[in-house]
């Protein structure tokens, strides 16, 4: 095994170095700051000057303080799996370990240069009709690579009872539309023009046809971002489920080759699918139709060349990494080889990985933990809306019977996957990655029209992260979160009420956000308000577009509040579900209200919440988050849920004129 592996484990076979818990603290905090002027200051403004960001990041956060210690933890495991399969847990040990050192071969990569992609690179240049193109586009998706646009399926939004495959608008290289079209990007647009160039000159490309070749993706790129939904009209549940006979697309699309596609594809026998942008799809058709073959053969070279840069030798590899990481993200040095190893094999087979660590690093103490504050925080929101004084009784009545129907997930799945069909090779690094990516989305298209299967989990185990699935209606955590500093099982109750409390509620909230209130109790997008109490409903949000939409990231740069409405009401509600479920924890066991380190349970429910979203960010890193990201940037994540919450003031022994922030409440 060639690269970064080297002797990292000490006498007992543990990691060393793995990086210190990062752990709820008062040294965070600047205690010469006042909470009512500056609350991010005051809680994080130690940890803000002693915590720059490394060279190989684009920023620093309490979730990267924990995804660095999780990788010592991962990379235990799968140095394990390479020197010794037999003694792993799993059932996939050896399947890991060949991944692994497929991955860690640099002296493999290096000779093999572009020979990994060189059939498919030759397969392009056979092209001769737009029904070739549609071949070669429908087996580049098979193996991971999007161009044009996404397939994958997921619950019918309006029949949440079955999986519905999905067509939706992309193709572009660039994070989002606006870095085509706008002045902002006007500078990036140049060097990704000078980054194509260079990528196909490595391919031993002329020079003028390398500038040709740029001019020509570029083109083709800003005319597919011209035709495509902006970031906040994607979030709009409604707008983008678009139902339609697979009978129709076959006559609707017969240009572009749709119906051509989903034979190549290997879609069975389905009567509907899904087109999330029509209007996308028929501009796409035109465009196929108006530009030269060779021009689409080019894209589709790139596209090739462009996903597979990261697998590839250190030349390629490194150019990638100079205009996708440094320039546009201001990263300055790449992660080491062994980091970049274990997110490609986290998102290529994660539950086997997952599978091995949680048998090591999760416990069910923290499972039986997190049941009980799940339980406190839902008894607190279904008494919420029972109070509501806004909401009628006919609407509350509904709002509580999907709550009745709400679950939680927590740790892992009951059942792993089955990765048993996948060929790992211990010399094929690209390879072990695609015929990964090709069993996924197969597993994705034959599944279409079938039941949904309950138990199924959209994020692996290790993952540092949590969502809510409206169409199954419950939130899901990982046991990769279930870690300080979002939950500690020996810190005291405010601490975790604040983290992973706050956290829990802002996924429960979820389910009644902006577009999460369209799905009913069954997991359907169906209206169920009544017509009133939607309209107060969006009153009470347009306040809080209103709020995010007046905060300046840096100067002349704005949060986009309608695109992080969602997240924004989730927030809100996080503090404040989170915050009442901390006082009838108290109200229950008064013996729990004692001051710790000078600080009461309520100033440590605050300063907890906050410091979970403690960051330091590069520049080009907010541009690009300000511009995709429907998440606040973390500085006001932190402050203004809390600055909205009546218990802050109170807490902090603030003069509510001198907070000066306005009230918005929904949940």
């Amino acid at each position: 095994m060639n690269g970064d592996v080297g002797n990292t484990n000490d006498g007992d076979g543990r990691i060393k170095g793995v990086p210190r818990i990062p752990s709820f603290s008062t040294d965070y905090m600047n205690p010469n700051a006042e909470p009512s002027g500056d609350f991010y200051e005051y809680c994080v403004g130690n940890w803000i000057r002693n915590n720059p960001i490394p060279a190989d990041k684009s920023s620093w956060d309490a979730f990267h303080e924990l995804l660095d210690r999780n990788y010592y933890l991962l990379r235990e495991i799968l140095e394990n799996c390479a020197s010794d399969p037999n003694g792993q847990p799993g059932r996939f040990a050896r399947m890991l370990g060949d991944f692994y050192r497929s991955s860690m071969d640099s002296q493999t990569i290096e000779r093999l240069k572009f020979s990994p992609i060189s059939e498919m690179l030759s397969k392009v240049d056979r092209i001769s009709s737009i029904t070739d193109l549609v071949g070669i586009v429908a087996e580049l998706h098979r193996s991971g690579s999007y161009p044009l646009f996404f397939t994958f399926s997921e619950p019918d939004k309006k029949n949440s009872s079955v999986y519905a495959l999905t067509l939706y608008q992309g193709g572009l290289s660039l994070p989002d539309r606006e870095y085509y079209l706008s002045e902002n990007f006007k500078e990036v647009r140049e060097q990704y023009g000078q980054h194509i160039a260079n990528m196909f000159r490595l391919l031993g490309t002329g020079d003028a046809e390398c500038a040709e070749h740029s001019k020509t993706i570029i083109s083709l790129e800003t005319e597919l971002a011209r035709f495509s939904r902006s970031r906040a009209d994607l979030r709009d549940e409604e707008k983008n489920y678009n139902r339609v006979e697979v009978a129709d697309i076959e006559k609707s699309y017969a240009l572009l080759g749709l119906g051509s596609y989903l034979k190549a594809i290997g879609i069975p026998g389905i009567g509907y699918l899904i087109l999330g942008q029509p209007e996308f799809f028929q501009s796409l058709q035109n465009l196929i139709n108006q530009r030269p073959l060779e021009e689409w053969k080019t894209y589709l070279k790139w596209k090739v060349l462009n996903t597979s840069a990261p697998l590839l030798h250190s030349e390629v590899e490194m150019e990638h990494f100079d205009f996708f990481n440094r320039k546009l993200l201001g990263q300055q040095e790449p992660e080491p080889r062994w980091k970049r190893t274990i997110v490609a094999i986290d998102n290529s087979i994660g539950e086997a990985l997952g599978e091995i660590y949680v048998n090591r690093h999760f416990g069910r103490d923290a499972k039986s933990r997190m049941e009980e504050m799940i339980s406190d925080i839902s008894d607190v929101f279904r008494d919420k809306l029972s109070k509501l004084e806004w909401m009628s009784e006919d609407t509350k009545k509904l709002a509580k019977a999907k709550f009745d129907r709400f679950r939680a997930k927590i740790g892992h799945p009951d059942k792993f996957r089955d990765y048993s069909s996948i060929v790992v090779k211990k010399d094929d690094y690209l390879g072990n990655v695609l015929r990964s990516f090709h069993f996924e989305f197969l597993r994705q298209v034959i599944r279409s029209g079938k039941p949904v299967d309950r138990n199924e989990w959209y994020m692996t185990p290790p993952t540092i992260n949590a969502y809510f699935s409206p169409t199954e209606n419950e939130i899901v955590f990982p046991a990769g979160i279930l870690q300080p500093p979002f939950f500690d099982i020996s810190a005291d109750d405010a601490v975790n009420y604040g983290a992973i409390g706050g956290v829990i509620s802002h996924e429960i909230t979820h389910g009644y956000d902006d577009q999460g209130r369209k799905y009913d109790a069954n997991g359907n997008l169906n209206d169920w308000w009544k017509p009133e109490d939607g309209k107060e409903f969006m009153n009470r949000a347009k306040s809080v577009v209103e709020i995010y939409n007046s905060l300046e990231v840096i100067p002349g740069l704005h949060v986009n509040g309608q695109l992080t409405l969602g997240e924004n009401i989730a927030d809100f509600g996080g503090v404040s579900i989170a915050y009442e479920a901390l006082q009838r924890r108290l109200s229950r066991n008064p013996e729990l209200r004692k001051q710790i380190g000078g600080l009461s349970p309520e100033q440590r429910f605050f300063i907890s919440w906050a410091q979970v979203w403690r960051q330091n960010v590069r520049e080009p890193e907010i541009k690009r988050r300000i511009t995709i990201d429907p998440h606040s940037p973390d500085k006001f994540r932190a402050t203004v849920p809390v600055l909205n919450h009546f218990g802050f003031e109170k807490a902090f022994q603030i003069d509510p004129a001198e907070n000066g922030s306005p009230k918005v409440s929904i949940w």
